[in-house]
């Protein structure tokens, strides 16, 4: 890298940073953007630019929005007395792109990991049983994913939950132990939801 323009080397530098790209994945994206037509390599800039300056938190369920609630939130179609609940907002899409899920969602920010130093205090659990408090949900869906901090989130929350009145169930169904559910198939995600169990 060391014998590229200033300019060349930033772009590499700024690429490497993200999540599953290395060196010469930052170095073969940067080398693309200048061989493709300046309009393109500008709408790639403009397009991250407005994602930094556009999307926020929703005020109700923590997940992406470009407004202060979400489209989801703000829906008169939603089945407001099912509350799912995922670990990262990310993992609601991955619901939603089953078609089958019609209630509404509550994003963790994350999952409780005692290594890694997150409790629950650093997770939105605080405003997640505020909400259960007040909206008298009939059912909440524990949704986190499978690996051993998912499975101890799980159990915290359902013991959270529970003095609340609510049904609380587990997503369960064809999930693979220690699996991410931004990495299933909609289908199986689907199916997870409909073999939901209770805890």
């Amino acid at each position: 890298m060391s014998g590229y323009p200033k300019s060349i080397k930033n772009v590499i530098s700024e690429f490497k940073k993200l999540p599953g790209i290395g060196r010469r994945s930052a170095e073969r994206i940067a080398l693309e953007l200048l061989k493709r037509d300046n309009n393109d390599a500008l709408a790639l800039s403009e397009a991250v630019k407005n994602i930094v300056s556009s999307v926020k938190e929703c005020k109700v369920c923590h997940s992406f929005s470009e407004g202060d609630f979400c489209d989801i939130c703000s829906s008169p179609a939603r089945d407001t007395k099912i509350l799912c609940i995922v670990e990262e907002a990310k993992e609601v899409y991955s619901i939603e792109d089953t078609a089958g899920y019609k209630g509404v969602y509550h994003v963790l920010k994350g999952k409780i990991s005692p290594l890694d130093g997150i409790g629950p205090e650093q997770l939105t659990i605080k405003y997640l049983l505020e909400r259960i408090k007040e909206k008298k949900f009939e059912e909440v869906i524990i949704a986190t994913n499978s690996d051993v901090d998912g499975e101890a989130t799980s159990i915290y929350l359902a013991e959270e939950i529970k003095p609340y009145g609510v049904k609380v169930s587990r997503i369960a169904f064809g999930l693979p132990v220690g699996g991410s559910l931004d990495y299933v198939d909609r289908d199986t995600i689907s199916k997870a939801l409909e073999c939901r169990k209770e805890m």
